[in-house]
């Protein structure tokens, strides 16, 4: 899975063009407005420890996941 961000120019999203293939489908999650959450200390750990194991390249990619939930 890629992860990248954008902004709404003219109603149209602009990405860094390099950051996806030509042809990717994207998901798109846009907040509204100044949307919170609450998260508990043990929430915000595991979070932030999602967070680190990401940044540090430790994923799965999809069809890896795909094959685990397969077999659960």
């Amino acid at each position: 899975m890629l992860i990248t961000t954008g902004k709404v120019r003219g109603g149209t999203i602009q990405i860094d063009a390099k950051s996806l293939p030509e042809g990717a489908t994207v998901t798109v999650l846009a907040p509204e407005g100044d949307e919170t959450f609450d998260l508990s200390s043990e929430e915000e750990a595991k979070l932030l420890a999602a967070i680190a194991e990401a940044e540090r390249g430790e994923t799965t990619n999809a069809a890896d996941l795909l094959k685990q939930i397969r077999r659960s």
